[in-house]
């Protein structure tokens, strides 16, 4: 059984309740609250008038009446279960994330399964494209792995690509990891990340959800869920984004909440690095390992040894193959099994060089495998 304390049913079904507006930010928030007290009594059973009295419009006032008669409403009051490791933690929980506290508009509750105590440590947020390149699945794999290495917890959205990727790097590391999802805590989404969804439970991680059990995903839920990855985050790492989509929306979140703001630079004729580039270009740190993160948060380190730190810098970028690596990768598309033969290397080793040669801009990853773009 869990012992940590937690504030009364009462507010917590009112917070539940208050989660559902997705405009009531903090000083509203706080102005209502010193309205009415959240312990004192159920708004569940506060009529229109009542409810209009105490400063709720008539959206926010249809919104909470239609989510009492809701089963997704009671699922979501009984979600908070402890032994089961189940918690409903709401903005007046002391495990509530300090983090949090400082976005404009910050989730009232949060519906989280796993370790809630993720919540409060250093994190960062690793996004990028649903469909990355080879190398980019490895950027963010490697990237969430050597981070995990020094204590930092890696958070993403569970999206299929860079997403479950910087999932997978901190589990193979055996670090933490926290999923923000868009759709309720019950609900995989999309259904090929089930595996990665136990694996995080399983492995100590945690998942987290502003939306009512059996809520399913859609469009409007993902700025959503971005705001809470980039919420919970001291920085955000992008790795291959295109111009125009939700990775970038996250960095400007990131932004917004005076967080940092890191990207990982790709082929400019690369569509998918087009939004990493141009994060770039307006000012955020060019990263090309983690020892550029790490330079950023000394302070947040939870010191490792010093054989963790070389460990980290020495793997941070693997060095370059001979220069026959490069000569074996042709103008037109060659696969990557072809390249490895040509080397008699182990395929993980080409990948390897071929990541860097693409940070460089000498090759592209493509499908079937890579193209030159030119020689050294």
């Amino acid at each position: 059984m869990d012992s940590m304390e937690w504030v009364d049913v009462i507010t917590r079904e009112n917070l539940l309740l208050l989660s559902l507006l997705p405009k009531l930010n903090i000083d509203k928030f706080q102005f209502l609250t010193q309205r009415f007290d959240l312990s004192s009594k159920q708004m569940s059973s506060l009529n229109s008038e009542a409810l209009t009295t105490l400063g709720f419009d008539q959206q926010q006032t249809g919104l909470i009446q239609s989510a009492i008669c809701s089963p997704h409403y009671q699922r979501a009051i009984n979600w908070h279960q402890p032994e089961r490791y189940q918690y409903v933690i709401t903005y007046a929980d002391s495990q509530y994330p300090a983090m949090l506290k400082e976005i404009a508009r910050p989730p009232y509750a949060l519906l989280v399964k796993g370790n809630c105590k993720l919540l409060n440590t250093p994190q960062i947020a690793i996004v990028g494209s649903r469909n990355p390149s080879a190398s980019g699945n490895q950027i963010a794999r490697q990237f969430a792995s050597q981070l995990t290495l020094v204590g930092i917890t890696i958070t993403s959205g569970l999206a299929m690509g860079v997403d479950a990727s910087a999932h997978l790097g901190a589990l193979d590391a055996k670090g933490s990891t926290v999923a923000v999802l868009g759709c309720g805590i019950d609900v995989i989404y999309p259904k090929r990340n089930r595996d990665i969804y136990a694996q995080i439970v399983d492995q100590g991680g945690l998942l987290v959800s502003e939306f009512f059990p059996g809520t399913q995903a859609k469009a409007s839920h993902f700025p959503r869920r971005n705001r809470i990855v980039s919420g919970l985050s001291f920085g955000t790492l992008v790795v291959e984004a295109a111009r125009r989509s939700g990775s970038l929306i996250t960095a400007r979140t990131a932004l917004e909440q005076n967080r940092d703001v890191f990207a990982v630079p790709g082929n400019v004729l690369n569509t998918n690095a087009a939004g990493c580039n141009y994060l770039i270009q307006q000012g955020a740190k060019l990263v090309t390992s983690v020892e550029d993160i790490l330079d950023e948060y000394q302070h947040l380190i939870v010191q490792p040894p010093n054989d963790i730190r070389k460990t980290v810098k020495k793997s941070a970028i693997s060095p370059l193959a001979s220069d026959t690596l490069l000569d074996s990768v042709e103008f037109d598309v060659t696969a990557l099994d072809v390249i490895a033969e040509r080397n008699k290397l182990p395929v993980h080793a080409v990948m390897a060089a071929l990541l860097e040669y693409e940070l460089r801009g000498l090759v592209a990853a493509v499908p079937g495998g890579y193209i030159k773009l030119r020689g050294k």
